[in-house]
């Protein structure tokens, strides 16, 4: 059994060190404190141009809730447009109601413009009111995965609810574990959910270069980046992983 993983990147170095690491696929964003936004369409082309890997780049115009206006969703449409036009394999979508349902109408519009590329529903997901109600609804509008957490902060705080969702979705769709996951629980969490994707930033935080600082700004300089050594790490124990699967 081949198991994957997936690193969000808040960077173009990022994306790089996750595809020398190993990992079969990135999820492109900017905006790391605000959990993924949609990072720049030059960002975007040089990922593009630099990865061999599959690059799914999220679509979210800013942060904060997933119910967007209608200006918001024409934005995200033209970014849709354009990862197409680049040659991504795929985008990272998700809007959900006020009722907390998934915005089937909008959602799908999204999916069906973004054909032939893939599309992933994000952890939006973890904000519905009823996760299998959710999942059956992204289902039907054509998404190939969902990212999250099992409605916790963490996957492994929503472990049971993963893996009655990896259950119940049989292979209709993937339900790739993300948020919190590190080579320290990685094992656990596959062994207790039977997911075949996951997904972390696997982040560190890289101090500045600049010799000069103005200490009166008071301001941290650090750039969140991937750990390429984490991700090697945490790609050894997924193999683990799936040895000890195959041989049940």
């Amino acid at each position: 059994m081949t198991i994957q993983l997936e690193i969000c990147s808040f960077n173009l170095a990022s994306a790089l060190i996750a595809q020398e690491a190993g990992a079969q696929r990135v999820e492109l964003c900017a905006g790391a404190d605000e959990g993924g936004t949609t990072p720049s369409p030059g960002v975007i082309r040089m990922a593009r141009e630099r990865l061999h890997i599959a690059l799914y780049p999220i679509i979210r115009p800013r942060g904060g809730d997933f119910l967007y206006t209608e200006e918001e969703f024409r934005v995200m449409w033209k970014d849709v447009e354009y990862c197409k036009q680049v040659g991504c394999d795929g985008v990272v979508i998700g809007l959900l109601r006020a009722d907390g349902g998934i915005d089937k109408q909008r959602c799908a519009r999204l999916v069906e413009l973004a054909y032939p590329l893939g599309v992933t529903f994000h952890r939006a997901f973890d904000w519905a009111a009823n996760p299998f109600e959710a999942m059956e609804d992204i289902i039907s509008i054509g998404c190939e995965r969902i990212l999250t957490s099992g409605q916790r902060p963490a996957a492994m705080e929503g472990v049971d609810l993963i893996n009655e969702l990896v259950r119940e979705a049989d292979d209709r769709i993937v339900v790739m574990p993300g948020a919190g996951i590190r080579s320290s629980n990685i094992t656990a969490l596959a062994e207790r959910t039977d997911a075949r994707e996951f997904h972390t930033s696997a982040r560190v935080q890289r101090v500045s270069g600049m010799e000069f600082v103005n200490r009166a700004m008071e301001e941290e300089q650090s750039v969140v980046m991937a750990d390429g050594e984490e991700i090697q790490l945490i790609l050894e124990r997924l193999a683990t992983a799936a040895a000890n699967r195959s041989v049940k």
